[in-house]
């Protein structure tokens, strides 16, 4: 995925986004926080972990899967583990 290199920026703040809250929560459950408090921090854990692998998949299917210069062989080959990979996602 050489094409995330070239634009990692806001893929890098993203992830210390989710590494600050991840913290947060971990200083909610060290200090006994409300439960309101901790299922809100795991709620916005979630949501921003989706929004980061929604935009890596949209670069990779952009840059992988829709490119015009793949064979139909590595096309497929590229969707079988992208499916595996959603797949394990959704569990």
């Amino acid at each position: 995925m050489s094409h995330l290199l070239r634009n990692n920026k806001p893929l890098l703040s993203r992830v210390r986004r989710i590494k600050g809250q991840a913290e947060a929560l971990e200083r909610a459950l060290e200090g006994d926080a409300d439960c309101t408090a901790v299922l809100q921090q795991i709620a916005a854990i979630r949501g921003a972990v989706n929004g980061l692998m929604a935009g890596v998949l949209e670069d990779h299917i952009r840059e992988h899967i829709g490119a015009a210069d793949i064979s139909a062989e590595a096309r497929n080959a590229e969707i079988d583990q992208l499916v595996g990979i959603l797949r394990s996602y959704l569990k």
